[in-house]
């Protein structure tokens, strides 16, 4: 995995190393050792192009060598990771079936693990829409005075991590 920052993008200690981030110890070691006498720049003529990359492999094996700094490096680097929407399928409003209850109005759509996206009218009116009845079809209009002719929301799974892009036509 690569980190972006300062508008520049680094490896990870991983990467330094060539391993997977779920390399044992002994996996580690070896490509430490590989990697410090490739970099090492007592062995190499040109040391100024590779005392960088020797001083990352041992930063590199400081971290990933100690189990206590790695659990703590392998946590910030989850944290930093961008997170990725996985969107299973993109529904239209009408696709999804109502259910009134008193004045509240849930609308569903099956995933295909078997439990359902789900929406209320309360959560699209905090979202800034408006659902209304007209003859038995639902529309939806934007409460806000920015027009647009459709909007997109993202709807998770009850049970497991697909979503779905609900996408609302908006009535002008």
């Amino acid at each position: 995995m690569l980190l972006k920052g300062d508008n520049s993008v680094r490896k990870t200690h991983y990467d330094v190393l060539a391993v997977n981030q779920d390399a044992s110890y002994a996996e580690i070691r070896a490509s430490y050792k590989a990697a410090i006498l490739s970099s090492h720049p007592d062995k190499l003529l040109k040391v100024s192009e590779f005392q960088d990359k020797f001083l990352d492999v041992q930063k590199a094996w400081e971290v990933l060598s100690d189990s206590k700094a790695r659990s703590n490096y392998d946590r910030e680097l989850r944290a930093s990771a961008p997170e990725v929407d996985v969107v299973a399928d993109e529904v239209r409003l009408e696709e999804m079936s109502v259910e009134t209850d008193n004045d509240l109005e849930e609308l569903s759509y099956q995933c295909r693990c078997g439990d359902r996206y789900s929406v209320t009218s309360e959560e699209l009116r905090e979202m800034g829409f408006l659902l209304s009845k007209n003859g038995g079809v639902t529309s939806v209009e934007y409460t806000t005075a920015d027009v647009a002719v459709s909007a997109c929301v993202l709807l998770p799974c009850g049970s497991c991590s697909l979503r779905i892009k609900l996408v609302i036509d908006l009535q002008c």
